[in-house]
């Protein structure tokens, strides 16, 4: 399972290519396979089951990138862009586990 401090660990090895709201794309750093630990493909790609507002993850593994749809009303853009600069973690975390629907 994935945690909300994992989701903020992950998220540091992301860079924007393109946000609109409600969809968001990023590309991955490949350093991300030294730090993931325990965390899997499967652990991010199943995130929309875990927590409301995030519709989609899609992973491109080819092309390094991720996209995320999501719910603009729930998640406003400008926390995805905060997740990714690492800034207002606090209320990031908050509102994650707000919208967990289960334990994390």
């Amino acid at each position: 399972m994935i945690s909300t401090e994992d989701i903020i660990k992950i998220a540091s090895y992301f860079t924007v290519i393109a946000h609109t709201p409600g969809r968001l794309r990023v590309r991955v750093n490949p350093k991300i396979k030294n730090e993931s630990g325990n965390i899997t493909l499967e652990d991010i790609e199943n995130l929309p089951e875990k927590i409301d507002g995030i519709n989609s993850i899609k992973v491109k593994k080819i092309i390094a990138s991720v996209t995320i749809t999501y719910d603009p009303s729930v998640f406003p853009p400008s926390l995805w862009d905060d997740l990714i600069a690492n800034r207002n973690l606090n209320e990031i975390t908050e509102l994650i586990n707000s919208l967990a629907k289960e334990v994390v």
